[in-house]
């Protein structure tokens, strides 16, 4: 049987394969392909990288509180030996307080309980940011005991068998901001200890702010009114001296008379974590409404305390802002 002409035609027309505009279309088909499959494939995991960036940060974010708030919680408790007792004429009439801090500022190293270094440069890693140092005894599980309870920790976690032997000897936490040893901006964590090194509890937080509330203390003045025993508004730690106190009674005398604190911080998380970048402006203790900050006094971000309004370099990095405030449970008087 002899084939049709037309179908022999055809049949060399398959045989000779694809024309060059033919694989151009192709070529060109798959390429869109390929590029709308590589697209999806990198907008995908920057979702995936800012998803698990997010958490991280929450995860951080709940740790700092939940161990902030412990230590706050802290401050000023008294061991039974000396709960229970009056202060005598022997005493020191003017102790420490047992929390105060400092305001931009991070601490001295030779001595953290006293002294304090201001962050002068805006460039500088952490600036802006406070020193809170919180004070406390270690409790014993009854009068007369020879070790503690280990119910009372430090920042690291850890508990000791020291009881105080005096009635103004404490232990002391430290925080403030610093670089962990991969030069990360971090939450760091020290001692009165001055032979344990800092270290880094909370990575990624590059601003740390505090204000305390205060029962009746007006800025950098000795108070005089008669405590109600709740905080009627809000001071940085500078605002507590009064000029001219030599002794530093005085000043001293106003840090008894803290009744609250509030934290602000603002932790970023690992470049690239964000899928923009862009220039933001973070308020650790939120925004005053229809205003661009808080009045002096109140415990919101305000232009009075620059490092409470916080403009970070335009970079890839995914930030959050924690903000809450602890009711001191013991009490700061003498």
């Amino acid at each position: 049987m002899f084939k049709n002409p037309a179908a022999r035609s055809h049949s060399r027309k398959q045989s000779l394969g694809l024309t060059l505009v033919e694989l151009l279309v192709a070529l060109a088909i798959s390429a869109v392909i390929a590029i709308a499959a590589v697209s999806a494939l990198i907008v995908s995991r920057q979702g995936f990288t800012t998803v698990d960036a997010a958490s991280q940060l929450r995860d951080n974010a709940r740790f700092a509180t939940d161990l902030i708030q412990r230590l706050g919680v802290q401050a000023g408790y008294s061991s039974i030996d000396f709960a229970a007792s009056t202060r005598t004429a022997s005493d020191d009439t003017n102790p420490a307080p047992q929390i105060f801090g400092f305001n931009n500022s991070t601490p001295s190293a030779s001595d953290p309980l006293n002294s304090a270094s201001t962050r002068t440069s805006p460039s500088t890693v952490g600036y802006g940011s406070d020193v809170l140092i919180l004070r406390y005894q270690t409790s014993a599980p009854y009068a007369g005991a020879l070790t503690s309870d280990k119910s009372m920790i430090d920042c690291f976690g850890n508990a000791t068998d020291s009881l105080p032997m005096n009635r103004d000897d404490r232990f002391a936490n430290i925080l403030y901001v610093g670089l962990d040893n991969n030069s990360e901006p971090s939450l760091m964590c020290r001692t009165d200890n001055l032979n344990a090194s800092a270290q880094p509890i909370v990575r990624g937080v590059e601003n740390f702010q505090v204000l305390y509330g205060v029962d009746g203390v007006i800025a950098n003045t000795l108070v005089t009114a008669s405590p109600t025993g709740v905080a009627t508004n809000y001071l940085r730690a500078d605002q507590f001296a009064v000029p001219g106190d030599s002794d530093g009674s005085k000043t001293n005398t106003n840090w008894r008379r803290v009744r609250s604190i509030r934290i602000g911080m603002v932790i970023r998380g690992a470049l690239g974590s964000a899928q923009e970048t862009l220039a933001q402006t973070y308020y650790p203790f939120g925004r005053a409404v229809g205003a661009s900050g808080g009045a002096a006094g109140s415990a919101l971000s305000s232009s009075d305390d620059p490092g409470t309004v916080f403009t970070p370099a335009a970079d890839s990095r995914l930030r959050q802002v924690v903000t809450f405030t602890i009711h001191l449970r013991n009490e700061q008087g003498l």
